[in-house]
């Protein structure tokens, strides 16, 4: 059975925690602003993106709708924007595994994305692999992407202090470093919104509910708008 896991700091410590395919808790039911309709008219084409990576994409745990491709979709949508998100997130997923899937990815695709949103690398630091493996991963994928022109959003993650400072200082400085050298924008840790607030996460103590899936697409939302590319007449 697969490990579905990602890394995530609970309390003062960055408690990463594995967890398998036993469906979790299902989040409190409770009203987002997202949930309000748009007060800007969704105009123009279809703007097609692509979220890629592991569990905090994939929607563990979550109901329909309630993960962040989709709620990041709602939250462009209110904005004006006309976007549509493929969820390609694989829980468990590794940087190794990502990128072993991404040409598949991206030729299942209807239309070329304009964008990627990539979430990768927590569950390389929860098996305590090499982060220059890591790297190496990472930097194909980017690489890959830039040779297709596509824009990335890069969700950025940071190793847990009991993993020791000699591994947070190889790993820590993957994401800053590659989104620098691929002109990748920069989320420099994706789930900053959610760290010591147990009310934002689910019963595992590891991944969002859906109201701290809906406080990490707030603090988001704008770079992924921003990295839209502008279309003419825009």
């Amino acid at each position: 059975m697969r490990f579905v896991s990602l890394a995530l700091l609970a309390a003062s410590t960055l408690a990463v925690t594995a967890c398998d395919k036993a469906p979790a808790p299902a989040p409190t039911a409770s009203e987002s602003v997202l949930d309000t309709p748009p007060q800007i008219p969704v105009m123009g084409p279809e703007r097609a993106v692509l979220a890629f990576g592991d569990s905090l994409l994939a929607g563990y745990g979550l109901e329909d709708g309630e993960s962040y491709p989709d709620r990041m979709e709602q939250a462009l949508r209110a904005r004006g924007v006309n976007a549509k998100i493929a969820n390609a997130g694989v829980s468990g997923d590794t940087t190794a595994a990502g990128l072993q899937r991404l040409d598949f990815t991206l030729k299942s695709q209807p239309v070329k994305p304009e964008l990627v949103i990539i979430s990768l690398g927590g569950n390389d630091m929860l098996r305590s692999l090499p982060p220059a493996q890591t790297r190496t991963n990472m930097e194909a994928i980017l690489k890959r992407l830039k040779e297709e022109k596509i824009p990335v959003v890069l969700l950025g993650m940071l190793a847990a202090p009991n993993l020791g400072r000699d591994y947070a200082q190889g790993f820590n400085p993957i994401y800053p470093q590659l989104a620098e050298k691929y002109g990748a924008v920069l989320v420099p840790f994706f789930l900053q919104p959610v760290i010591d607030k147990p009310d934002l996460l689910q019963g595992d103590h590891v991944h969002p509910t859906a109201i701290g899936i809906d406080a990490i697409v707030a603090a988001t939302v704008d770079d992924v708008k921003d990295a839209l590319p502008k279309k003419s007449g825009a």
